[in-house]
């Protein structure tokens, strides 16, 4: 065992975790944080894409012990005073959502792109979640969805 202490969605964290522990086991399991979600376990479908220092990873091929002293960010975290981010409102609003089950994934890959690239071109945005499998919507609605987000984030930042 092994004693790790990070930030997770702004609070500190003090956690025993084992050596090989994944971050998604720690971040489902024993934080109780189950918006992340597991879809190959290989890295391949980005289901489970967190920030960590800011930056998109797979959390299942992340060991829990390499967030000691960092900061993860999970879909739970974006959020601020009870209201969605709007990458969340806008895939909400654009139809994005069928299954929901890659929606975390995408949203948290979006995140970081969409506070760098402000006004994103449909194939930067494809480019961007490539990592992400969805099996319900064809993408264009993801796309649509990001698309949308960045003007709304533009609109909040004047």
């Amino acid at each position: 065992m092994k004693r790790i202490r990070f930030t997770i969605n702004g609070e500190l964290r003090e956690c025993d975790i084992e050596d090989d522990e994944r971050l998604i086991d720690l971040i489902r399991e024993d934080l109780g944080l189950t918006g992340t979600k597991e879809g190959c376990g290989q890295g391949e479908c980005g289901a489970c894409t967190v920030l960590l220092d800011g930056k998109p990873v797979a959390s299942c091929l992340t060991l829990a012990v390499k967030v000691d002293g960092r900061e993860v960010t999970t879909i739970e975290g974006i959020s601020k005073g009870g209201r969605l981010h709007p990458i969340q409102e806008a895939f909400i609003e654009k139809g994005a959502v069928q299954c929901g089950f890659c929606t975390p994934g995408m949203v948290m890959a979006l995140v970081p792109f969409l506070t760098e690239h402000k006004d994103p071109t449909r194939d930067e945005v494809r480019r961007a979640i490539e990592g992400n499998l969805c099996r319900c919507t064809g993408y264009e609605k993801i796309v649509d969805a990001a698309i949308y987000a960045s003007k709304k984030l533009r609109e909040v930042e004047r």
